[in-house]
């Protein structure tokens, strides 16, 4: 990546508490689009406290995806930064920023993104095995249980319900007990019903493993269960 994309000092923002789990500043997002250049973040500097619930949240388009996969690493900004547990997350290669992700963080997406060729509880042990952790196959199980699926250990996601493969993909988000957790859309593509479960269960088991949580979402009434909103608008964030 071309040294001029980042920024090589990040300042540190006070965060809410003693430790600041993420910390973005002045990130920015540019792409072109034939001749014409589309700012799709510009400026946007927040830190997230260890523990904390967030939810980023703003109309399609605003940012918010790009934002998240900014957090994590899986795309580069134009400009700023981001530290995760202080570690400046572009200050690492591809393959840094692939073992910080794979010590510190899980993920819940809006498609679930699980493996088709692999069963309920394959899939919830990939990252065990990514990791190299022993066991696996007993603490996937445990996990698995704990969601509600003990009795679709074997099942593949293309015999389960929208609701089960997210319950999957929640577990397989918690399997390594992951200091930060990142939500995008959980529960845009569930029934009301379904996604108001999934939601109950995710703040249950983040609650339980005190992890930080940043969601990003549309619905405000899920924005109001987390302790702070960030709100972007036009790929700024709005006071």
């Amino acid at each position: 990546m071309p040294s001029n994309l980042v920024s090589p000092a990040i300042p540190v923002i006070p965060a809410t508490s003693a430790t600041a789990a993420i910390e973005v500043c002045r990130l920015g997002k540019e792409v072109t689009t034939g001749d014409t250049p589309l700012t799709i973040l510009h400026d946007v500097s927040f830190n997230v406290a260890a523990g904390e619930a967030v939810a980023v949240v703003g109309v399609s388009g605003s940012g918010k995806s790009t934002l998240l996969a900014l957090m994590a690493g899986l795309d580069a900004p134009s400009a700023g930064g981001v530290r995760i547990a202080g570690q400046d997350l572009f200050a690492l290669n591809e393959d840094g920023r692939a073992a910080l992700r794979g010590r510190t963080m899980g993920f819940v997406f809006q498609s679930f993104q699980l493996l088709a060729s692999m069963t309920a509880l394959e899939n919830v042990m990939v990252p065990l095995e990514l990791a190299g952790i022993e066991g696996g196959e007993a603490k996937a199980t445990a996990l698995l249980r704990r969601v509600g699926l003990g009795e679709r250990l074997r099942h593949y996601p293309k015999q389960l319900s929208g609701g089960e493969q997210q319950r999957v993909a929640i577990a397989r988000a918690f399997i390594t007990s992951p200091a930060i957790l990142l939500a995008d859309e959980p529960t845009g593509n569930l029934d009301a019903a379904t996604g108001a479960q999934i939601i109950d269960l995710m703040f249950e088991l983040n609650r339980e493993r005190n992890a930080t949580l940043v969601l990003v979402t549309h619905d405000e009434t899920l924005s109001a269960r987390c302790g702070r909103v960030i709100r972007l608008a036009g790929g700024r964030l709005q006071a």
